[in-house]
């Protein structure tokens, strides 16, 4: 069967929609094929900086002949609905039509509409250039003299060459030929910009792949990460040193270069001195380069990593060279702002108000950061005022929880009011993603308690579900308040998660609250805490998807769930036990006696049965009804002294001694007596099992 190959030739494509356009490169060409009624064996799509590919291999020469037959109205119908059918099918009158005859429904027209195969390579020429003036880019642009045109090919960079061929594998291919705003499909490609700029005749993927090769081209993006990690890590072990490992700059650095040339760089080991946060961001933002460390050390080393594109004839030394000149430029920077961020602002006098409104020390310079920050009055939102006026409330609450959470009151006013300080530094300001490390670093330097210095860092945690969650009981206290402040706040302005859409991370805050919740053991009313049932109900939906993560069944998070349930911690503990209890013989037993109870309970009720208020002794008389209402006499007892206890163990196992009683009470008895009195008592003791079970989970909701 024949292979397609198909290559998009380009200027240098930002590395980060490449992988993505080579997938859409696929799905678009794929979905056209197979809704032509043309199918293939396999496909894959591949990118370099510069070209998208694609190889479609085992595709059918040619897709089916179709023939339809379509129903069309009686020969006595209206004008209009034969005219319809007519058009519908593709007829210019009815001779064309077949007439077709039904003992019952009596003659109706038929339209046989046949249509035959098209070859795959008349298809192809004929979808592509849609698909390519389509393609979905995030961003496109127009070139040269056409741009000037109205509809004008726009693509990511300028396109400059396609190649489309044709064939099947062992004989010769074909061109496609297609053309899209001057550029004509052919089997044309070059390889390497500088080491091989000569045109290269291909005929299918095999040797397509392998021309490019030879021509300093590694068409494989997984391929060429693979060589980078490698290499770095060979270079850096035969410099005594181990790469710092960084999968997302990797997947750029690859998406840079068509032949990986890895080469070692250095600069003064002066700059170490600047944090290694600082280091490795400096480098790898403005020259995409690895950092190095000794084995086993935290610290860094003076070495980096580069990729180039080039085999340089001298072995890469100017390459090295040009790279760190930048590479200590970029860190002189960083040391200045290092070192300004640990000295005083120039402007003291204006920071007075804002220092005593927070119990600044104006001698302390992440005080003054701020200090600063308030009497900026920077905003945080339009709607929720200043971060100030933030810091304010993050403080506010957090007088609140410490007292929850057992957290020192004093170091947890102090950590909130430097919580945000470093949004001020310069550090910060070059690199956004260290705000918390920095303030933690800064929070050392001027003698912070330890416990300040990890709760500026850690507020910010957990960020994802891999995140880690803070530790220490300050850090636990200022996270909490940051998350529900934010969470309150935009509640209250009424900006909350719609669909896929959270720009605030709502959703994230809402998860790391109960994340700390419930990995931290702590016991937090919510709904006291925010005063906001809708938001309740939003942790709700968090701590579900946070729990059946964790592997628990959704519809035992649903039986112990309730809508007022504000003790996450709790709903987590009994989900913990119910499912403990559920999955044993005892716990799938009384399961489904009480299910029994609860389905006849509620038909009863929905018939409008009469139900004793409560279960009289005098008329329980058969051993098995007796046996059960003192078995849940105790039991019920019992399980809700353990639930007040907060030992949701004990009340299942309490429950469990219900399986019995339960069973034989409907192995021996007829609930629906002719006596309407007992009747009505025997219903009030299917009641009772329900209020029993009920006190640590709604058993009706409880699937099996």
């Amino acid at each position: 069967m024949p292979n397609l190959l198909l290559e998009l030739r380009s200027e240098e494509i930002p590395a980060r929609m490449q992988r993505k356009a080579a997938g859409d490169l696929k799905k678009l060409v794929t979905d056209a094929l197979v809704e032509a009624g043309l199918s293939y064996e396999g496909a894959r799509e591949y990118w370099t900086p510069r070209r998208l590919a694609l190889d479609i291999h085992g595709l059918t020469a040619r897709s089916a002949d179709v023939r339809e037959e379509r129903k069309g109205p009686r020969t006595d119908a209206n004008e209009k609905a034969i005219e319809g059918f007519l058009r519908g099918a593709g007829l210019s009158s009815v001779s064309e039509a077949q007439v077709v005859s039904d003992p019952k429904k009596g003659d109706f027209y038929v339209a046989v509409i046949s249509r035959p195969g098209r070859a795959a390579e008349e298809f192809v020429a004929e979808v592509m250039p849609g698909i390519i003036r389509d393609f979905p880019w995030p961003k496109s642009m127009r070139w040269g003299k056409a741009s000037t045109r109205p509809g004008a090919l726009r693509w990511v960079r300028p396109l400059q060459s396609i190649v489309c061929t044709f064939g099947p594998e062992h004989e010769e291919t074909t061109v496609i030929p297609f053309e899209i705003d001057g550029i004509t499909a052919s089997n044309i490609t070059f390889g390497h910009r500088f080491h091989a700029p000569e045109p290269i005749t291909v005929r299918r993927f095999d040797d397509y792949a392998a021309n490019l090769e030879r021509a300093k081209v590694i068409l494989d993006a997984e391929r060429r990460k693979d060589i980078i990690l490698h290499d770095a890590r060979d270079i850096a072990f035969a410099n005594g040193l181990e790469l710092v490992e960084d999968e997302g700059l990797l997947e750029e650095v690859s998406g840079l270069v068509e032949w990986p040339q890895v080469l070692m760089g250095s600069f003064e080991e002066d700059y170490l001195s600047i944090p290694s946060e600082i280091i490795r961001l400096t480098i790898k933002t403005n020259q995409k380069c690895f950092v190095t460390r000794k084995p086993g050390e935290e610290t860094l080393s003076n070495k980096f990593i580069l990729v180039a594109n080039i085999q340089a004839i001298d072995g890469g030394k100017e390459i090295v060279h040009g790279n760190g000149k930048v590479v200590r430029a970029r860190l002189s920077d960083a040391l200045h702002f290092w070192k300004r961020d640990q000295g005083d602002l120039p402007d003291l006098e204006t920071l007075e108000a804002s220092a005593k409104k927070f119990d600044l020390d104006l001698k302390k310079p992440l005080d003054q950061r701020m200090a600063k920050l308030d009497a900026l009055d920077v905003t945080f939102h339009a709607k929720l005022g200043t971060q100030g006026a933030r810091v304010s409330r993050i403080r506010a609450l957090a007088k609140e929880l410490a007292k929850i959470i057992g957290a020192d009151a004093a170091l947890a006013d102090r950590a909130a009011v430097l919580a945000k300080a470093d949004l001020r530094t310069e550090a910060v300001g070059e690199f956004p993603e260290l705000q918390g490390l920095m303030g933690r670093k800064y929070a050392v330097l001027q003698g912070e308690d330890a416990s300040v210095a990890a709760a500026i860092e850690d507020h910010y945690k957990p960020q994802g579900p891999s995140d880690r969650v803070p530790e220490d009981k300050v850090a636990i206290t200022i996270a909490l308040a940051d998350k529900l402040d934010t969470l309150t706040g935009f509640w209250a302005i009424d900006e909350k998660p719609t669909g896929s859409k959270d720009p605030f991370a709502l959703r994230r805050a809402a998860l790391g609250v109960v994340r700390i919740l419930l990995e931290r053991r702590v016991r937090l009313p919510l709904l006291a805490t925010t005063k906001d049932a809708d938001l309740l109900s939003f942790f709700h939906d968090r701590l579900k998807v946070y729990l059946r993560d964790q592997g628990a069944r959704y519809d035992l998070i649903d039986a112990v769930l309730t809508a007022d349930a504000d003790d996450l911690l709790m709903v987590a503990r009994r989900v913990e036990a119910l499912t403990a209890f559920i999955t044993s013989e005892d716990g799938k037993n009384l399961l489904a006696g009480t299910k029994r109870a609860t389905q006849l309970l509620a038909a009863e009720e929905k018939k409008g049965t009469v139900i004793a208020d409560g279960v009289s002794a005098a008329l329980l008389k058969l051993d098995a009804e007796k046996e059960l209402f003192s078995a849940i006499s105790g039991a019920s007892k019992d399980a809700s002294n353990a639930v007040a206890g907060e030992d949701f163990r004990s009340a299942m196992e309490a429950l469990s001694k219900l399986r019995g009683p339960v069973d034989r009470f409907f192995e021996g008895v007829l609930v629906n007596d002719e006596d309407a009195a007992i009747r009505a008592n025997r219903l009030a003791l299917l009641r009772l099992i329900r209020a029993a079970t009920g006190t640590v989970a709604d058993f009706s909701k409880i699937s099996g």
